[in-house]
């Protein structure tokens, strides 16, 4: 009959398990066992043979095969033999002196303590994750050859007789009870397995990014000696009690209070493996920091440095991981090396998943492809690369979402977005100061950045910013005067026609349809009072939503003026027109002293304003009419007050200096800009009085 120990045997056992590892005293005694160790062996491949002998020896018990055997591990298919050969002809000898120890000790009664105390003791020599492994491995060769005999002992008459010899043929009869019996046995294995696992995986940290006086290696370092030495006493137990199980040890009574014992050590190694895998955590965050901060600062220097080519900065930038085809082809969904991109100009067009319109890809696509369709072309020499910027925390929705934008881009993507390393996204937001809105990087065929976002050149000019520097925004600006055609280029398929026939054209928007009928209404009623070609084109708002894609329509229907074809050129006519204001600002221009900035800017105000707006110019003339929903249709009601002066003066002169007239010295303008960049200006003057705007935050969700 088992004996059960007493609520007070067991309060007393308790205690004298769990003091031991907070009492200093035995932690330096602990430690003192340790001697300095030259170099250090991999004894992960050990880990793996002992993993695989207990894995092997609880497929044997009845009751513990299902619950215990993937939880013990088993051996790794890439343990290497010629290291396991290596780490065995160094430490053979110590562990069959380990498992002597114990075997004795373990019959002979011997004390627990002690008895790791000395086996601490035979392990000096060894680094804290060795001495561990050592003390399994000595566990796993003492009782391995119990197991193996137990496999054979139905089957093969040599184990049957060794069985004999042993004196544990009785047990091996009685297999199909010895489930709950080893029950026990097996938490207490997993435990010192998972607590042995997390101190080698501590000693595999590469050194190199490892700093030992960092508070996360200082913690881990001192939680391991008591780590080690719970395992080995544990070891030390789990040998007592298999050997009270076969018969031979201290005698069942021992056995069953033991059984306490190992349920509560396993408890303790389960808190130690909680403590181990925190600070284990904290030390991989630590060592990915510093390899991080490292690989940054390379990509820093690398950036700084003359190349001949652009293959090095690219793939330190695009994929520094082993992928000999990170890039997907859009145009013949293919796989391809980053060699590709070698000497051409490349244009990394870097975005995030939520921020890239389906509007800016459209337009972004007809100018890849307007540019394509003649190879000869100077301008056909780049090529653009989708860098999508995204969270680690990657999911089926994201997923889906990259597809769907990947497969809007005929030019290159990144095939996989997981591999865009950390360093260059740090990279990417503080030195490219990118924050969720596009940018388009532009390297020369050296790897050399010559612009850090030429998305506004290619919004303002296409294909004729090439090659897409600092240098060619400069120049082209110099080439270009304010007037209708920088303002609308090609949004009109007959816009340069009208501008080369001499017509009056009146580009206008708004959303108060009911303006918007009286505005074009009274305008031609001018135009034919004047006798003067007009044309009327309706240009929306920033941003159009439904609302604007039903005005559109409205017009078009009703036959009050032009319209766009597409409410995605609206889109474009105002991102253009940003664009021309943050590449003059890039250049250091001001509303103060750049002309064609002040206009931008008057026309970017009309937009912010509530009420409708127009601007009237003739052909290819410079002379621009401009003004406020209210003051221009007010001008236009006045006309009788004005036309006489057009004689002399002409039609543009006479209404703008109406409206100048008319204007009362109150006004409240607005200017929205969508932030980029990460930048926001400290001084904006307004472009109709020149005083300092003053600066608001405005947070918006438009579903029109």
């Amino acid at each position: 009959m088992a004996i059960v120990p007493s609520r007070k045997m067991q309060l007393r056992a308790n205690r004298h398990i769990f003091s031991a590892s907070d009492d200093i005293t035995m932690t330096k005694h602990i430690i003192a066992t340790h001697a300095s160790v030259d170099g250090h062996i991999d004894v992960r491949p050990l880990l793996s043979v002992v993993q695989n002998i207990f894995h092997s020896a609880a497929s044997l018990v009845p009751g513990i095969v299902q619950e215990k055997q993937a939880q013990l591990g088993g051996l790794k298919d890439d343990a290497h033999q010629s290291d396991l050969t290596e780490m065995l002809h160094i430490s053979y000898h110590t562990i069959n002196k380990i498992s002597c120890e114990i075997h004795c000790k373990c019959l002979g009664g011997g004390d627990a303590h002690s008895t790791t105390m000395g086996i601490l003791g035979m392990l000096s020599s060894y680094s804290w994750d060795a001495k561990a492994v050592m003390a399994l491995a000595a566990l796993a060769a003492t009782f391995g050859e119990f197991w193996l005999v137990a496999q054979l002992y139905a089957t093969n008459p040599l184990a049957k007789s060794v069985a004999m010899l042993k004196h544990i043929n009785e047990t091996l009869e009685q297999m199909d009870d010895l489930g709950p019996k080893f029950e026990a046995i097996s938490n207490l294995l997993k435990a010192m397995l998972d607590v042995t696992n997390c101190i080698v995986e501590f000693h595999e940290l590469p050194s190199k990014y490892i700093d030992p006086e960092a508070p996360e290696m200082v913690a881990v370092t001192t939680l391991i000696p008591s780590a080690v030495y719970w395992t080995i006493r544990s070891i030390v137990a789990c040998a007592s009690h298999i050997l009270g199980i076969m018969g031979v040890g201290q005698g069942y009574m021992a056995s069953t209070i033991e059984t306490w014992e190992i349920t509560s050590l396993a408890h303790k190694l389960d808190t130690i493996n909680g403590h181990l895998l925190k600070q284990l955590t904290l030390c991989r965050q630590h060592l990915d920091d510093n390899k991080q901060r490292e690989a940054f600062q390379t990509l820093k220097i690398l950036f700084e440095t003359s190349h001949q080519d652009n293959l090095k900065i690219l793939k330190a930038s695009i994929c520094s991981k082993d992928d000999q085809l990170p890039l997907f082809n859009g145009s013949t969904n293919q796989r391809v090396s980053i060699d590709v991109l070698r000497k051409k100009i490349v244009l990394l067009y870097i975005t995030d998943l939520r921020h890239v319109s389906d509007q800016e890809l459209m337009i972004l696509d007809q100018i890849y492809q307007e540019t394509r369709q003649d190879s000869a072309r100077l301008e056909t020499q780049y090529e653009v690369v989708w860098l999508p910027v995204v969270e680690k925390a990657w999911t089926e929705v994201k997923q889906e979402k990259f597809k769907k934008l990947q497969s809007m881009m005929p030019w290159y993507s990144l095939y996989d977005p997981l591999l865009l390393e950390a360093a260059t996204i740090r990279y990417i937001k503080e030195v490219w100061l990118f924050n969720a809105k596009s940018i388009l990087v532009v390297l020369d065929p050296q790897g050399k950045v010559v612009n850090l976002n030429a998305l506004h050149m290619m919004w303002i000019w296409g294909s004729l910013a090439y090659p897409f520097s600092s240098i060619r925004e400069e120049a082209l600006w110099k080439e270009e005067t304010w007037g209708l055609e920088l303002l609308a280029d090609t949004i009109h398929p007959s816009l340069f026609d009208w501008i080369t026939e001499g017509k009056y054209i009146c580009l206008y928007g708004g959303k108060d349809m009911a303006w918007i009928k009286k505005f074009t209404t009274t305008a031609q009623s001018v135009a034919r009072a004047l006798q003067v070609p007009l044309e009327m084109i309706y240009v929306g708002k920033s941003n159009p939503g439904e609302k604007i894609r039903k005005i559109n329509a409205t017009i078009h229907e009703e036959k009050l003026s032009n319209v766009l074809p597409d409410i995605t050129i609206i889109w474009f006519f105002w991102v253009r027109l940003e664009s021309m204001w943050y590449s003059k600002l890039q250049q250091g221009r001001t509303v103060e002293n750049d002309h064609i900035m002040h206009e931008i800017m008057r026309i970017l105000s009309f937009d912010g304003s509530d009420q409708g707006w127009a601007v009237i110019s003739r052909g290819a003339e410079k002379m621009m009419a401009k003004g406020k929903g209210d003051t221009f249709l007010k001008c236009l009601d006045e006309y009788d007050q004005w036309k006489d002066k057009t004689k002399d003066r002409g039609v543009l002169p006479a209404m703008d200096e109406y409206m100048q007239g008319i204007q009362t010295p109150h006004h409240c303008n607005r200017l929205i800009l969508p932030g980029i960049d990460g930048r926001i200006l400290d001084k904006v003057v307004c472009a109709e009085c020149g005083r300092p705007m003053e600066k608001f935050y405005m947070y918006r969700c438009c579903t029109d």
